[in-house]
């Protein structure tokens, strides 16, 4: 055989696993319970055909260990672009079949040649983790792959959308790519992240821990916060990332596509009586939500983590838009440190990405107690003031029912930069509730009164009649309008039209310095 076609030969085998289609059967949701390989998951990410695959000629360099005789091509990672919904996408997925998926010198280089690419380009970048670790026959190369990838993940940051999936094992210092990413998906019982593993946390702590414990899914999706999404297999992993991507843009200097869709009327009758007229008592305010925005177009981010604040994304009348919100139904819809912390990252997100924000409020305060206290809510409540304080996009306010001291001030009120203020007719904006004040303001008159619980009634709605409404505000121009609340979706329909090319120039700096 001459020499050019064992060039050729050895093309044909080097690509022949890479060519997705090719007459293999397409990935369908019939596989919905089947774990997918690394190609299966490509070729069910994007649009069928379009995938372009760099860098399938690749191998590692390592010669010790007897290396040199494990040699394969695309060294455990596919790297390369398409299209997804026809928009341009860069993604690697990284192939548990080899060497355990383990990140090598050659396999961080790929990796890092991908993400410049996108940054280059402005597309999205999606990574699908399934890997052991650093590969440990490298050494400090495969340690120093990790600091690359690191690096451009922070290069890339408000920058480029990124996206990470984990459908298998992370740990060690793979973790902190993720971790840096702008949304983490873990799939369900078959994933798992976490910096050391239960044999390390047995030895070092003597306690016992599976890894789903340790560092499952829904241990990550409703305890640390680090996963914002699970998945109950790989196929609805990566439909979620499609469907959270269809809210995202391309990059920073573009907004996200608006879908075109019929508007009528708009009043929606339906939030007339979700607020109950005693005012401890609680509702779900994913119907708001739902009686707000178009039919259906919600998406939940952190959904089981921190659930006295929702954040996610929603479209309304076409428009992408971020949605934070108060949960009445979860300790009353106080502010915490998690909540905090949850809200000012989505806020942050949505401001680099030009996602307009919509606040709904209905918030108590700030949730009181040493556990608060001790671990820092003071800091991490001035997170969540800095993020909205900074943010540049649209930024409309609803205050459903409470708004009661700093809270009030922190949900995105007039005077942090807020662009529209509306509050509800039975809205209740004081520096706290009527009882509670009245306690405080009138003690010697309800000490010395005959009967002092009907002083006490007495005082309390006297207080609510003077304080606990939103007219007081409005005539200061704190609150832009008070309105129906089935006229609410209208006004945000107007309010977001009018607002669609704001722009605001900054003062000049390196950057602020949030209270990390």
């Amino acid at each position: 055989m001459d020499s050019k076609q064992e060039k050729i030969n050895t093309l044909n085998e080097a690509l022949k696993l890479s060519k997705l289609g090719g007459g293999q059967k397409r990935i369908d949701k019939q596989h919905a319970n089947k774990k997918l390989t690394a190609r299966e998951r490509i070729e069910y990410l994007f649009d069928e055909g379009t995938f372009e695959e760099i860098g399938a000629l690749v191998t590692h360099r390592t010669t010790d260990f007897g290396m040199e005789n494990q040699v394969f091509y695309g060294d455990g990672v596919i790297t390369g672009y398409g299209t997804i919904d026809n928009r341009l996408v860069y993604a690697y997925a990284q192939d548990f079949t080899v060497f355990g998926g383990s990140l090598s010198e050659t396999h961080a280089e790929k990796i890092c040649k991908i993400m410049d690419m996108a940054v280059k380009v402005g597309c999205p970048l999606i990574g699908l983790n399934d890997s052991g670790g650093a590969r440990i026959q490298e050494g400090v190369r495969s340690l120093g792959g990790y600091a690359d990838i690191f690096y451009r993940n922070v290069q890339a940051s408000g920058v480029i959308p990124q996206i990470s999936a984990i459908m298998g094992p992370c740990a060690g210092g793979a973790v902190y790519s993720p971790a840096m990413t702008d949304f983490t998906i873990m799939v369900e019982n078959t994933s798992y992240m976490f910096v050391t593993g239960p044999n390390v946390v047995k030895t070092v702590t003597n306690e016992e821990v599976t890894s789903e414990e340790l560092g499952g899914a829904q241990t990550h999706a409703s305890k640390s916060g680090v996963a914002h999404k699970t998945s109950e297999n790989d196929i609805a992993c990566l439909e979620d990332v499609k469907k959270l991507l269809s809210y995202l843009p391309q990059n920073n200097t573009e907004k996200p596509k608006k879908i075109d869709i019929k508007i009528e009327s708009e009043v929606r009758d339906v939030l007339s009586d979700i607020v109950p007229d005693n005012p401890n008592k609680p509702y779900n305010m994913h119907d708001v939500i739902s009686g707000i925005i178009d039919d259906d177009s919600f998406y939940d981010i952190h959904k089981d983590y921190a659930e006295s604040i929702i954040v996610g994304f929603a479209r309304l009348g076409g428009r992408s838009i971020g949605i934070i919100a108060n949960q009445p139904l979860a300790f009353a819809g106080v502010l915490g440190v998690n909540s905090s912390r949850k809200a000012a990252r989505f806020t942050r997100f949505c401001d680099c990405f030009n996602i307009p924000l919509l606040v709904l409020v209905d918030v108590p305060g700030f949730l009181p107690g040493t556990d608060q206290e001790w671990n820092g809510i003071i800091v991490h409540g001035a997170k969540l003031l800095y993020a909205l304080s900074e943010a540049t996009v649209p930024r409309v306010t609803v205050i459903t029912r409470k708004a009661y001291g700093g809270a009030y001030d922190v949900m995105n009120s007039k005077h942090i930069g807020a662009d529209f203020n509306y509050a509800w007719p039975g809205a209740e904006i004081a520096v706290m509730g009527a009882k509670g004040a009245s306690e405080i303001i009138f003690r010697k008159e309800i000490a010395d009164a005959d009967n002092p619980e009907e002083k006490l009634a007495e005082k309390e709605a006297e207080y609510a009649e003077k304080f606990a409404n939103p007219y007081r505000a409005a005539k200061r121009g704190f609150i832009d309008e008070v309105i129906l609340p089935k006229n609410t979706r209208r006004k945000l329909l107007k309010a977001f039209t009018i607002l669609e090319n704001k722009k605001v120039d900054s003062p000049k700096r390196k950057h602020g310095n949030i209270p990390l």
